[in-house]
């Protein structure tokens, strides 16, 4: 009798089965991820998550109860290397299923298998997720910042209007101040030769009254 024996027997005999769930946990190991029918990684997912708890203890006698599962160098050296670094700190669920529609030939229903701490894009999405968001308050913040701005602008525009306008007075100032000094100079230049003449001719009629 076959009382609560309720696992997938995956229509293979045994050996076959053994086999066939070695051969996928190597290539997940080696490959990160592969594609499969959804019933075969159910049966890869029970097959290798104990293996990969058991690589998180890096001792001679795991190494060869893994590789006793596994009977492939490469993907016992992998394991234990690089992948059980990754997941040192994961108590458990090591793998992910996302499905990805069914197979045209004969309708079954396709996925796609993969370590989860190998997908970068999903990790970058969580990271972001965990950043602090900005919140926005209903009580409008941002209306009031929007208005704040322009008005800010126009403020800023009429004090540099401002500003040019007391520079071109500045400006226009010390030009007539600077003429009005060139004025004066001349009429006193003027007047300086004025008085000159006059007493170059005084001079002159006393030397002819004394002749």
């Amino acid at each position: 009798m076959r009382h609560n024996k309720k696992f997938n027997h995956l229509s293979r005999k045994t050996a076959h089965r053994k086999a066939m769930l070695a051969n996928m946990a190597s290539s997940l190991i080696e490959h990160k991820r592969i594609s499969t029918t959804v019933a075969k990684a159910k049966a890869l997912r029970i097959y290798v998550e104990p293996l990969i708890t058991k690589a998180k203890d890096d001792t001679t006698h795991s190494r060869r109860i893994v590789f006793s599962y596994l009977q492939n160098k490469d993907a016992v050296s992998e394991l234990f290397r690089e992948v059980a670094g990754k997941i040192a700190d994961r108590p458990g669920g090591y793998t992910r299923i996302l499905k990805t529609g069914n197979r045209l030939g004969d309708n079954a229903e396709m996925c796609v298998i993969e370590l989860v701490d190998y997908n970068e894009a999903m990790l970058a999405a969580k990271e972001e997720a965990a950043k602090p968001k900005k919140r926005r308050s209903r009580r409008g913040g941002g209306k009031k910042a929007e208005t704040a701005a322009p008005v800010a602008e126009t403020e800023v525009a009429t004090a540099d209007s401002e500003e040019v306008v007391e520079d071109v007075k500045t400006v226009e100032e010390t030009e007539t101040t600077a003429e009005s000094v060139e004025a004066k100079a001349e009429a006193e230049s003027a007047e300086a030769e004025e008085t000159t003449d006059e007493k170059a001719d005084d001079s002159a009629e006393e030397e002819k009254k004394e002749e």
